[in-house]
């Protein structure tokens, strides 16, 4: 793991070395062998610019080193040469990190950056809607949020939890204007949906609270 990632954060390094190898074996020995060490080279440049440091990120999150992801993706100099479903996850990640920092604004424009990159499955785009959706809804922008948390139910989201997240928003939502029937209806699909994490479990019993008050 350790060399994986030297190799990752020192590839132009490293092909600058290869070169000068292949440079060397080529007038000592033959230019036969050469070709090897310029192709490595000529690899790992065109992953530095395509694939960046994004391969080890997932590691670092999983370790909970939130602070070494950070420092990974502030690595990735140019986002717009990243392959396309890497640079789709890199402006997520980018918008998980602002939502994290309190910088809503920096957020939805990664989102939306991410988005026309090109989501590589569905409930990726139906998360970065969700996300969208929950940005606004901050924001107090209540259209916009309603828009994108309906696109997110209708792409498609990853799990029951983010489901129950995008009716809950969208109950609270009808729930300000006043429009109580739709609001109960969202209320009783976040329901259905049987969430397990805690936070949303409790953001559906202090629901429940309400949706007891309304008559009918």
């Amino acid at each position: 793991m350790n060399f994986r990632r030297f190799l990752v954060n020192y590839r132009i390094p490293v092909a600058i070395f290869l070169i000068a190898l292949g440079f060397w074996a080529g007038f000592a020995v033959t230019w036969w062998i050469a070709w090897i060490p310029f192709l490595v080279a000529v690899i790992m440049i065109v992953a530095y610019f395509m694939v960046g440091p994004m391969t080890l990120i997932q590691g670092y999150i999983e370790d909970g080193d939130m602070e070494g992801a950070q420092k990974l993706l502030d690595k990735v100099k140019y986002p717009n040469l990243l392959y396309k479903p890497i640079r789709s996850s890199y402006y997520m990640l980018k918008a998980n990190f602002s939502t994290m920092g309190d910088d809503l604004d920096q957020a939805e424009a990664d989102l939306r950056k991410g988005l026309a990159s090109g989501m590589p499955e569905k409930e990726y785009e139906g998360t970065a809607y969700l996300q969208l959706g929950s940005i606004a809804y901050k924001k107090g922008n209540m259209k916009e949020a309603m828009e994108s948390l309906r696109k997110a139910v209708k792409i498609g989201l990853p799990d029951k939890d983010n489901e129950a997240t995008a009716y809950l928003q969208l109950s609270a939502i009808y729930m300000q204007r006043r429009d109580f029937k739709s609001a109960k209806i969202y209320f009783n699909k976040a329901k259905a949906c049987k969430p397990k994490n805690q936070q949303v479990v409790e953001q559906l019993a202090e629901m429940s609270k309400y949706m007891a008050r309304i008559p009918g």
